[in-house]
């Protein structure tokens, strides 16, 4: 009894679906090697969070509290995953970069550096912007919105959560560049298509940023504001080094 042959299309399929297996457990590797190392650090990088809530509160309302028994262990896992998260980012993207690399002309395989580097770069500087712009503006408002008969009584797993989300929220957006000129380099969009749509482009920065930032117009302009001036230096971008551009802005 003979088996069926495979057509070249499903071997294609199948090996396709062994190298993102591949790439997926090396990204697992990577996270949780970062962990192990990160949850050693895991009560300076809390102190790094604390540090712009503790610049607006009072002295002694300088604390967290913690409702349930696990509470405060799970939140120094939880920073450490982050933390790998953040920290071991070139190797998530380099991993991401060699699952699509063997589609690509070889002219363009030769971006993995560009690629890496400004992917990194834009990740780390979103959260570096959520840390030291949002941060400090956002708290003080809402600190000091309440009236002077309510005081703040925050838990360790509500302050640190959404610290956290709020540093990947704006890592992952402010990588909204770096796609829209790895589009263009690769020739699947140029500057004249990106000036064309610019309309569109705002509209869904901006629900975007409605939706994903803390619920206040500040906050949401700290959000959306960055990530328009980003999409226009991506248009010139692209319309400057893309080797596709043809047609000028």
């Amino acid at each position: 009894m003979t088996l069926p042959q495979r057509s070249s299309d499903q071997l294609n399929f199948l090996q396709h679906l062994e190298e993102l297996r591949t790439r997926l457990m090396h990204c697992l590797l990577f996270f949780v090697l970062g962990c192990c190392i990160f949850y050693g650090l895991s009560d300076f990088l809390l102190e790094l969070l604390r540090r712009p809530l503790f610049q607006v509160l009072p002295v002694d309302q300088r604390k967290l509290y913690f409702t349930n028994l696990f509470e405060n262990f799970l939140t120094h896992l939880k920073i450490a995953g982050y933390a790998s998260i953040f920290f071991f980012s070139p190797l998530y993207f380099y991993q991401i970069w060699a699952f699509v690399a063997p589609g690509l002309r070889s002219q363009e395989k030769k971006m993995v550096l560009p690629f890496i580097f400004a992917a990194t770069f834009f990740f780390l500087g979103g959260a570096c912007f959520a840390y030291f712009v949002l941060f400090p503006v956002g708290f003080h408002y809402f600190i000091h919105y309440a009236n002077p008969s309510e005081v703040p009584l925050l838990t360790i797993d509500a302050y640190y959560g959404t610290c956290l989300k709020l540093l990947l929220l704006f890592g992952l957006a402010f990588e909204f560049p770096v796609l829209v000129c790895l589009l263009g380099f690769l020739g699947l969009v140029d500057a004249a298509f990106l000036k064309a749509n610019r309309r569109t482009a705002i509209l869904g920065i901006t629900l975007v940023s409605a939706f994903a930032a803390p619920p206040d117009a500040v906050s949401m302009l700290l959000l959306g504001v960055p990530l328009v001036l980003l999409y226009e230096a991506a248009i010139f971008v692209v319309a400057t080094f893309s080797p596709h551009r043809g047609r000028k802005i």
